[in-house]
């Protein structure tokens, strides 16, 4: 935390209480939050938090970015998705986009009158991008995008989708895949059910289908075919640290809630706290969330620097998650029979855990990708 974070999370932390904690059963029931979510959120200046001003956005670092998530998290939101807005979907037009395309794009984003979606996983490929079957084939000025997605984050909501698309001549590999914008409102873009998860309920999690999707050759993100590959491995580390920092909040959110509860439930005469087991379990996950958060601090250091690099964003990745998952269970353990209700925070923080371990690349690929250069 610096000087100019503190207004941030004062900011965060007031708009997340007020406007996403007393809703969240609701977007829960619904499967998405509301529209104009976004665009309170756009007007108090919460998007595109590390996006230069020229551009709209608030002209801030990836700090101002955590500082968001923090209070996202401790409030027990996952809803919006504003990370993927936020830190994966404007970074990938800031940083590989053109001037016209951030020009476009960026400031209304920024206001929240643009909803972005990045569309990478497809049916049957999983985190294998290099398997992706979803083309677009060029025909004069135009690509035709023929394809399926999943699990797609925002996709019920998006205006604006960066596709993940095989283009050229090439049927795999990594040399022809190209990132093409798609807008929501173009022929042939069809949205599926939004998917009845485990956790993450009022998150808007979708199915996307192409069928003869017609863009401009402009739509192409950057200016030559075949980059994709290497742009999606330069933005994924961002991404998988934002993971790593939600997992930290997580731990010790989840700590605050059992620590909270065993003082307060009492069993044979007297609060669970005050069994010796309780304690003990208690002062490890404390142990933990220390570790982790020294951990996830020096990664956010690293990146702010510009020297994260991808295996490191991989250890982060999976060693946070895996933490996380273990010691919301213990903490759920704690809480009893009451861990396991809906209405109690532990239950879905533990719900909502479990698939860190699996978006953004699996925990299994993180160890393939640091096993590569060791």
């Amino acid at each position: 935390m610096t000087d100019d974070l503190v207004p941030v999370r004062e900011l965060a932390r007031t708009f997340c209480e007020k406007e996403l904690a007393p809703n969240l059963d609701r977007w829960r029931q619904q499967h998405h939050v509301d529209r104009e979510l976004w665009t309170k959120a756009g007007e108090v200046g919460l998007l595109c938090l590390s996006i230069p001003e020229e551009y709209g956005g608030g002209g801030g670092s990836y700090a101002h970015d955590v500082v968001l998530l923090e209070e996202q998290t401790r409030v027990g939101d996952n809803a919006g998705n504003i990370a993927v807005h936020n830190v994966v979907a404007a970074h990938y037009l800031l940083a590989h986009g053109t001037q016209e395309q951030k020009t476009a794009w960026l400031p209304r984003m920024a206001s929240g009158e643009v909803v972005a979606a990045i569309a990478m996983t497809e049916p049957g490929t999983g985190s294998d991008l290099r398997a992706v079957r979803t083309r677009a084939v060029r025909d004069g000025d135009e690509y035709v995008i023929n394809g399926a997605k999943t699990f797609i984050s925002n996709g019920a909501l998006a205006d604006l989708v960066i596709v993940v698309a095989r283009t050229g001549a090439g049927t795999g590999g990594s040399e022809n895949i190209s990132l093409v914008l798609v807008e929501a409102e173009r022929a042939g873009f069809r949205r599926g059910r939004v998917l009845d998860k485990i956790g993450q309920n009022a998150q808007d999690t979708s199915e996307l289908a192409f069928e003869d999707v017609r863009v401009p050759v402009t739509n192409l993100l950057g200016t030559t075919e075949g980059q994709g590959f290497q742009q999606l491995m330069r933005q994924l580390p961002r991404e998988r640290l934002t993971i790593a920092v939600t997992a930290a909040v997580a731990i010790e959110t989840a700590l605050e809630h059992t620590v909270r509860y065993t003082r307060s439930r009492s069993a044979f005469g007297r609060p669970v706290f005050d069994f010796q087991n309780t304690r003990f379990r208690l002062a490890e996950v404390a142990t933990v969330a220390r570790v982790v958060r020294t951990f996830v601090d020096d990664c956010v250091d690293r990146h702010l620097r510009g020297e994260l690099d991808a295996p490191t964003a991989a250890m982060a990745k999976w060693w946070t998650t895996d933490r996380a998952m273990d010691a919301i269970d213990e903490c759920l353990q704690l809480h009893g029979g009451y861990g396991y209700m809906t209405e109690y925070p532990i239950a879905r923080l533990w719900a909502d855990q479990r698939v860190q371990k699996i978006y953004g690349g699996t925990n299994e690929i993180m160890k393939e990708v640091i096993s590569r250069v060791l």
